[in-house]
């Protein structure tokens, strides 16, 4: 994103089983570009990849641990299913919790819907990387983080301090 002087770099994951095997088209991924757009961000990457909280963990520490990303934004496995393990990855990676964010998506997406109460999306730091979890649904994705975008330059220029 540019903001005055500032860019941020972000990495987008998609995560879900389907499409890492290329039986669906990636919605969510492109939906969560889309809304960042209006920030103008820095896309470092985007990815796609299955239900495995290994695989995301080590990602998500690949892209913070380098200093690769000022921002990971993750789409999908953050529902009930047992298949759903994103939020539990983040954990395994963040060095801090940023409930704040998690609580401001659901509160809005609870205007929109009683399903918003079924979101277990995890925000966190580790290091000065921001990680944001979305529902994987293109909708969710794209309501969810238009409840933050306007705070998160903010929220990572104060992790540069």
């Amino acid at each position: 994103m540019k903001n005055g002087n500032a860019v941020i770099r972000v990495v987008v994951l998609t995560i879900s089983d389907s499409a890492s095997r290329g039986e669906r088209e990636d919605l969510s991924g492109p939906a969560v570009v889309a809304e960042l757009a209006g920030i103008n961000p820095e896309i470092v990457a985007t990815e796609i990849l299955p239900d495995d909280r290994d695989r995301i963990a080590a990602r998500l520490r690949h892209y913070c641990d380098s200093d690769a990303a000022d921002l990971i934004i993750t789409t999908g496995g953050t529902g009930l299913s047992g298949r759903d393990v994103t939020p539990e990855a983040t954990k395994d990676v963040i060095e801090r919790e940023a409930p704040g964010l998690a609580e401001l998506m659901r509160a809005e997406s609870l205007k929109i819907t009683p399903l918003g109460a079924l979101s277990r999306s995890v925000c966190g730091t580790r290091g000065r990387t921001l990680i944001i979890n979305l529902p994987g649904s293109m909708r969710g994705a794209r309501e969810n983080l238009g409840a933050i975008t306007r705070i998160l330059p903010h929220a990572v220029s104060l992790m540069s301090e």
